[in-house]
């Protein structure tokens, strides 16, 4: 029995989010993310000027006149929401966690997909695949996607992208718009990412905090990692810890970078404590811009 605070959260996160799905979203969406390729439809007799790899040999080879096969775009979609819910995720020095601004844009992306009669799926990760929940249509779908990711208690504490992306590829055969949403603090995952982006239109959603990056200087701290307990106290008012930090973090953040243009992986960042909307019309903008070009 799914607890009423969970049922009143989904319901209020609907809401919220169909005016821009209506009002905003929705043209975007549709526009930016087209068929996830192309679909045979018939084969007819070959005319001078086609092509001659769209030849059908085997029809061919039972008339005795050449024949080709005419395809056609498929507008359907099948969108699969890769999220992370590690321990990281319970991490936010303002209003909210990134965990819940997760959970609110897989909400805006969910129900954009099936104003556009898109299949909805989602795959909840940590150190381990947490659950899986096949692609389907329609309003109650995306709701059920909504409850399993507020009302889920992850088992794991660490996150691994690599093997949530190889899941992906066993249980997501045909290609799929894939937006893999976590803030990326994982171990080496540039294979994987590699492999899904060539079989599928992965964008990678990142959820952070300035905190992260940047740390005050307020003297003695206790640290603690949320995915493995480490704790650690420092001096964040030292000259060296300040330095060390931003070298650091400047190291982690271009390596990132750098994977992602390897791998041609688009990415969104969002902040925690920022609006999330522009970051993604932005995102779709640039996006449709770049198909129009």
């Amino acid at each position: 029995m799914i607890p009423k605070e969970i049922l009143k959260k989904v319901k209020r996160i609907e809401i919220s989010t169909r005016g821009l799905v209506n009002e905003i979203f929705s043209g975007e969406y549709h526009s930016v993310f087209k068929g996830r390729g192309m679909s045979f439809a018939e084969v007819r007799e070959y005319q001078y000027g086609d092509d001659i790899r769209s030849i059908d040999w085997n029809v061919t080879a039972r008339t005795g006149t050449p024949f080709i096969k005419i395809n056609e775009e498929e507008r359907e979609l099948t969108v699969m929401l890769v999220v992370d819910v590690s321990a990281s995720g319970n991490f936010g020095t303002r209003d909210r966690m990134k965990a819940e601004v997760a959970v609110e844009i897989c909400a805006l992306l969910a129900f954009s997909a099936i104003k556009n009669n898109d299949k909805v799926g989602l795959i909840i990760f940590s150190d381990r695949i947490e659950q899986f929940v096949p692609p389907r249509k329609g309003r109650k779908h995306v709701l059920r996607v909504l409850r399993e990711l507020l009302y889920h208690k992850p088992e794991g504490r660490g996150t691994d992208i690599a093997g949530a992306l190889e899941y992906l590829s066993h249980v997501t055969k045909r290609r799929a718009v894939v937006f893999l949403v976590s803030d990326f603090l994982s171990p080496d995952y540039q294979k994987e990412l590699s492999v899904a982006g060539r079989r599928h239109d992965v964008v990678a959603i990142r959820i952070g905090d300035d905190r992260e990056t940047e740390i005050p200087r307020i003297g003695l701290v206790e640290f603690e990692d949320a995915e493995t307990g480490e704790q650690l106290v420092v001096d964040t008012s030292s000259r060296e810890f300040q330095k060390a930090f931003a070298e650091l973090t400047e190291a982690r953040e271009s390596a990132r970078e750098s994977l992602f243009r390897k791998t041609k992986v688009d990415v969104v960042d969002v902040k925690a404590h920022e609006q999330y909307v522009e970051a993604l019309m932005n995102f779709f903008k640039n996006r449709a811009r770049r198909i129009r070009a």
